[in-house]
C-alpha cells in the first residue's frame, strides 16, 4: 500500500477536497450531507446559492425548512437532506457553540451524518487520521486487492484501510483517490491500458 500512496502523492501532489466549502468547517458539514447519490459537482453548483442566501450558520439554522429544500431540490432526496442540515445547524450552534465537534461521537450525533461525513469533517477540518469510505475508495482499494472486490461494506472498508495507511496519510489519500477515480480508475470501462499504477494493480493483470 506505501508504494501506492507514494505514487498517488506524486500524480496529485496538492490532495484537495472536490467540495468548494471554502475553508469554513459549517459549510463543508453541509456539503458533505449534499453529496449522498449526488455528484460533487452539482453539490459545488448548488451550495453557491445556498451560501448566498444564507451566508452563516445562524443564517442556515434559522431558514425556513421549504426555502433550503427548493435550493437544494437539484441535489435528490431534498426533503430528507434538508431537514438534516437545518437539524445538524441548529445543534452545532446551540450544543457546541457554533464549532463543528471534533470527535467521532459528537458528530455522529448530528442529523444526517454518518461515520463517512464524519470522517472527512475529522481529517479534513481537524488534520486528523480518516478513512473515508466512498464509493471511490470502496471500489478502487478493493481493485489494489486490500481487499475482496465484492465487500460494499464501508465500517468494514475504513477499518481494513485505517490498519495498512499510515494515520497522517489517510485523509488526504482519501482525496487523491477521488480524483484517481475520476481520471483514470473509472467504475465502468477503467483506463487500465494507461493507467500509471497499473504495475501495482492486481485488477489490471487480470483482465
Amino acid at each position: 500500500m506505501a508504494q501506492i500512496v507514494e505514487k498517488l502523492e506524486g500524480i496529485y501532489p496538492e490532495a484537495v477536497c472536490a467540495l468548494e466549502y471554502g475553508g469554513e468547517p459549517w459549510k463543508l458539514l453541509v456539503m458533505a450531507r449534499l453529496s449522498a447519490q449526488c455528484t460533487d459537482a452539482r453539490v459545488n453548483i448548488v451550495c453557491r446559492d445556498l451560501f448566498a442566501k444564507f451566508p452563516t450558520l445562524d443564517a442556515l439554522a434559522n431558514a425556513p425548512l421549504k426555502e433550503i429544500e427548493d435550493i437544494v431540490r437539484p441535489c435528490g432526496l431534498f426533503r430528507t437532506k434538508a431537514k438534516s442540515i437545518k437539524e445538524a445547524c441548529i445543534a452545532v450552534r446551540d450544543v457546541h457553540g457554533g464549532i463543528v465537534p471534533d470527535n467521532m461521537e459528537d458528530l455522529l450525533k448530528l442529523s444526517g451524518v454518518g461515520r463517512k461525513i464524519a470522517n472527512l469533517l475529522l481529517g479534513d477540518i481537524y488534520g486528523k487520521p480518516a478513512i473515508v469510505a466512498d464509493t471511490h475508495c470502496i471500489r478502487i482499494c478493493g481493485r489494489f486487492g486490500m481487499y475482496d472486490t465484492s465487500l460494499k461494506d464501508p465500517h468494514k472498508v475504513e477499518k481494513i484501510l485505517s490498519e495498512i495507511v499510515e494515520p497522517e496519510k489517510q485523509s488526504d489519500l482519501c482525496h487523491r483517490i477521488v480524483q484517481f477515480g475520476r481520471d483514470t480508475c473509472m467504475a465502468r470501462s477503467p483506463k487500465c491500458d494507461v493507467c500509471p499504477l497499473s504495475d501495482l494493480c492486481p485488477y489490471t493483470k487480470e483482465k
